[in-house]
């Protein structure tokens, strides 16, 4: 049969073919492709004879195939005719879309060709076949739906070139099908393959069905719950390899960054993100600048630049959440409490190593904190391994802490939580051990801080006096955090001033219910202040007469009490006669009698005068005390303008009409500002809708409250819930500020860097040596011409000193010399 193919080939040179008679030279199969695009009548028997020829090796090599015939003298065993075949197959290719008739059976052939064969194939004559099967389905010739279980066939047989070709095909087709929009009924069918392949005894299919179910949910094309939830379902396949290779695959998947981001459809428009502006009060930027000393204003510019910082930073973190697209496959999970305990079972009857159960315990925290699930089982496990000596005991104690939310009961974690705090917190402990212990009691705080008690938190808040900076940190960062939660539980001088002294946690079950538009009380605060603004200015006397009537000056003038005129009556009877006395007495009267004809003059004014007295006496400010100087005011306004009644007004003092005048403007002003209020009252609770003007202003009101907040606690914030569950703890920052120890290959580089500047040692002499410049001034010294007269003193002087040390040698007694 070795021999068989060579007389049933008709010429599989491609120089042979000549072109139908047009011409006598012969063509190349690219030359001739050309041809045939432009002529495609023309070259009708040029393509019935490549057809044919391309029909018997293909037939060859499926019979061998078929027979498992692998002998070296076999077709296959000729590396021409393989060539052949698959030059031909491309060929056939290119000119199938001028050749539908013709071809119409050819894109068939050729996949049933890839299934029966394949296996006994020569490596390149699959790739070429393969190749050319990709280029019928990019013509559309051929539908992706029914070739997708060859090409995951194709990726099982151990080349690496065909995987690779089968697998990007796979990607970039179901890419670009859903580039412009999502093709849902395509997606279900491929969905549909993909799944039942996972679900596959078979080790590497299901794991190629993964790795590809993988990457595109991770670029984002399937980034449905459907897909995520397969995913997560292959947690419990029944090879280790699989589950393993899911497992990575979820705790990895944030950490994972689309290297192709210019190929992702819309990217730039992901990426297009608005940075909030940082909100901040006037009166803080004003006292930073210009109010204080020079020392006072250093601080307080240093105290809002870090706040600024802190503020840019969260809201940069924020909007890069919140406009992101990212989710894990753990957020789509249809039964999420049903999947952590059946992942849990399996965690407590499995016999894998170390590192696979701790991959295993982090997703069930992941999935347990993510959707605040309880788990009860699952503390008292965490218990086994919280030991200082446990390896990896940062990454246990990261995931023991993502497993903590407010729906857990605190007894349920108190013996977990108490079990850190003896094992890692105590004076024996190294100082690595009880900063990441202090560290972990203060993220489990955070998000149950019912577990905490007063006894407890004032012990382990004494550890910030210690000489270890990463435990003095550790325990600020502790006493930081429930100065904000729950100061009452700190000692009085640890409390500092906290932005809401009477703070408590929530206890166990509570839940804060809306009751109102959030942020409404901020926009009614403001328009009190706005108005209180307004009416701050100075008021003239044309202003009061166009603002307030007559009749409301009238009525402020009656609705006082006479406590104040009594007492300017009694200062006026120690400078007027007595005659004068007896008139005020008598205009006293005739007040009193017009206060008794005039009080139903005006019903809603004297309603809004007792308001004001309600409201002024509720401020500490007695209306009787502005009622006097109105009077006065009222009873000269109906005297110039009535003439029914006159009188002759007492002497006053000039500082005395001051204090009045003053007085009646500040009551007018009253008048005017509880008008407006009452009308702003009425206006609201009449119709109750609230402006895009409105929640604009909230929104911009809140912001400048966390301004504030943010700057009263040096840019410290408690994240929400829902921020705490999505998220993820890293291990990372629980060894915060830990120096580890150093290699000795790290210490010589260390040492070897500090060296690099520094040049070759050298003594000082020889340094001098080779010094190029000119003589010191010591040198100088030395070399100088001393003048006669210090020469005689110097001489003069060393004869002195040596004639005392002569005798003092003298009177020094040395002994009896031993030869005498």
């Amino acid at each position: 049969m070795a021999s068989a193919p060579a007389s049933l080939l008709p010429d599989l040179n491609p120089e042979a073919i000549t072109a139908s008679g047009k011409d006598a030279e012969k063509l190349n199969l690219p030359a001739l492709q050309s041809k045939m695009k432009s002529d495609p009548e023309g070259y009708e028997m040029e393509l019935h004879l490549i057809y044919n020829q391309f029909k018997s090796s293909m037939e060859l090599f499926q019979q061998q195939a078929a027979m498992s015939f692998t002998s070296v003298s076999g077709i296959a065993a000729d590396p021409t005719v393989a060539k052949d075949l698959g030059d031909r197959a491309l060929f056939l290719a290119h000119v199938t879309p001028f050749y539908s008739k013709h071809l119409a059976q050819f894109p068939r052939e050729l996949a049933q060709f890839l299934r029966s064969s394949a296996r006994t194939l020569p490596s390149g004559l699959r790739v070429h076949v393969t190749q050319a099967l990709i280029l019928l389905i990019n013509r559309k010739m051929v539908d992706i739906v029914d070739i997708l279980e060859l090409f995951m066939e194709l990726q099982t047989l151990g080349d690496r070139t065909l995987r690779t070709l089968a697998f990007s095909h796979i990607i970039h087709n179901i890419r670009r099908m859903n580039q412009k929009h999502k093709n849902d009924p395509k997606n279900r069918g491929l969905q549909n393959i993909l799944f039942s392949m996972l679900q596959q005894e078979d080790e590497t299919k299901a794991k190629r069905s993964l790795i590809t179910l993988c990457d595109l949910h991770r670029r984002k094309v399937w980034f449905d719950d459907r897909t995520a939830n397969a995913i997560c379902t292959a947690c419990f396949h029944t090879s280790p390899r699989i589950m393993i290779a899911t497992l990575s695959f979820l705790l990895d998947y944030e950490k994972i960054e689309d290297d192709d981001n210019s190929d992702d459809s819309g990217s730039e428009d992901e990426q297009a993100t608005q940075q909030p502006q940082i909100v901040l009060s006037k009166e803080v930027v004003y006292k930073a600048k210009h109010k204080g000393t020079s020392s006072s204003k250093k601080k307080k510019q240093a105290k809002l630049q870090r706040a600024i910082r802190s503020m840019k930073k969260q809201q940069r973190m924020s909007s890069e959440k919140n406009n992101s697209s990212y989710y894990s496959p753990l957020n789509h999970l249809k039964d999420a409490q049903g999947f952590a305990e059946k992942l849990f079972s399996r965690l407590q009857t499995t016999n894998e190593r170390f590192e696979v159960k701790m991959m295993m315990l982090k997703v069930i925290a992941r999935t347990v904190g993510l959707h605040r699930l309880i788990l009860l089982n699952l503390y008292p496990y965490f218990q086994k391994y919280v030991q200082s000596h446990q390896r990896d005991v940062t990454s246990l104690l990261a995931a023991a802490v993502q497993a903590c939310h407010d729906m857990v009961p605190p007894d349920a974690v108190e013996p977990l939580f108490k079990q850190i705090v003896n094992q890692f917190v105590h004076d024996r402990s190294r100082s690595e051990a009880i900063s990441v212990g202090l560290n972990v009691v203060r993220e489990i705080c955070l998000r149950m801080p019912l577990l905490m008690t007063e006894d407890l938190l004032q012990d382990l808040v004494l550890y910030r006096k210690s000489h270890e900076k990463a435990v003095s940190s550790a325990a600020r960062s502790l006493l930081t955090l429930f100065r904000e939660v729950c100061p009452s539980l700190l000692v009085k001088k640890d409390r500092g001033r906290p932005a809401d002294p009477k703070a408590r946690p929530k206890a166990y079950g509570e839940v804060k219910v809306a009751s109102n538009v959030p942020g409404f009380e901020l926009l009614k605060d403001d328009n009190t202040e706005s108005e209180a603004d307004t009416d701050d200015g100075f008021t003239s006397s044309s202003d009061i007469d166009d603002d307030v009537g007559p009749s409301e000056v009238e009525v402020a003038g009656h609705s006082g009490s006479s406590d104040d005129g009594d007492d300017d009556d009694n200062d006026d009877q120690d400078i007027d006669d007595q005659g004068t006395t007896s008139e005020d007495d008598s205009m006293q009267e005739e007040n009193k009698d017009s206060e008794d004809d005039d009080a139903n003059f005006s019903p809603d004014n004297t309603d809004v005068i007792s308001d004001d007295d309600e409201s002024g006496k509720a401020d500490g400010h007695d209306p009787a005390a502005s009622s006097g100087p109105l009077s006065i005011a009222s009873e000269t306004f109906r005297t110039d303008s009535g003439g029914e009644r006159g009188y002759k007004a007492g002497k006053r003092k000039f500082s005395d009409f001051n204090e009045q005048l003053n007085a009646a403007s500040q009551s007018l002003r009253a008048l005017k500002k509880l008008a407006g209020a009452r009308e702003g009252s009425t206006s609201e609770t009449n119709d109750g809708i609230l402006s895009n003007e409105d929640f604009q202003r909230i929104k911009e009101l809140q912001a400048k409250k966390e301004a504030s907040i943010a700057l009263a606690q040096h840019g410290f914030k408690i994240p929400s819930t829902d921020q705490l569950s999505a998220k993820r703890v890293d291990a990372a920052k629980l060894e915060a500020n830990i120096r580890k120890k150093m290699t000795k290959e790290e210490r010589l580089a260390l040492i070897r860097a500090g060296r690099e500047e520094r040049g070759k040692y050298q003594a000082r002499t020889a340094i001098k040596q080779k010094k190029t410049g000119g003589l010191s001034n010591r040198q100088k010294e030395h070399k100088k011409a001393m003048p006669l007269a210090a020469k005689r003193a110097k001489v003069s002087r060393s004869r002195q000193e040596k004639k005392r040390k002569q005798q003092r040698s003298g009177k020094q007694f040395r002994g009896r010399k031993a030869w005498k």
